[in-house]
């Protein structure tokens, strides 16, 4: 594993320990050269699998890998300021990661994975739900909040 400090090919592990949902081991690193210590995570693969994006006018988007670190960033800016624990979001992305892998398609839109993270964060925190609604259904305008908000406030009612 090359360090991300000096990127010195050799490195060390120190300690390894699975994480508390058993997805994925958590090992500490450090650097024989510059003697820095960092964190690495081995997740299981289980496939390639391929997300299809819609494209401008409706037909057929670009397609690209499914990638964890994207699917991380986006929740995470949902989330933004929230006090939302880490170890939840990471159960919720490997949940989401998990359900892509295994569904057996190797291509997936991705209009599934955004309902997946959008089932998610309802039962996690309402605000984030609504932050990542308002970027995956191109909310353009304050009535598109209002309405949205005001169908999150009824279903939290009942």
């Amino acid at each position: 594993m090359r360090c991300p400090f000096c990127a010195h090919d050799d490195t060390q592990v120190k300690d390894s320990r699975p994480t508390e949902d058993n997805a994925s081991i958590r090992r500490r690193r450090q650097c024989s050269s510059c003697g820095a210590r960092f964190t690495t995570f081995e997740r299981v693969q289980l496939r390639e699998v391929v997300v299809v994006k819609s494209g401008a006018d409706g037909g057929p988007g670009r397609r690209e890998p499914f990638e964890r670190s994207k699917l991380e960033q986006s929740v995470a800016l949902a989330c933004r300021k929230r006090a939302i624990e880490q170890e939840r979001l990471d159960q919720l992305i490997s949940g989401i990661q998990r359900q892509v892998e295994t569904s057996g398609e190797p291509e997936v839109p991705s209009s599934r994975i955004g309902e997946l993270v959008m089932d998610g964060l309802r039962q996690i925190d309402s605000v984030a739900y609504i932050r990542f609604a308002s970027v995956y259904r191109d909310f353009s305008e304050a009535r598109d909040f209002e309405e949205f908000a005001s169908t999150v406030q009824q279903a939290a009612k009942e």
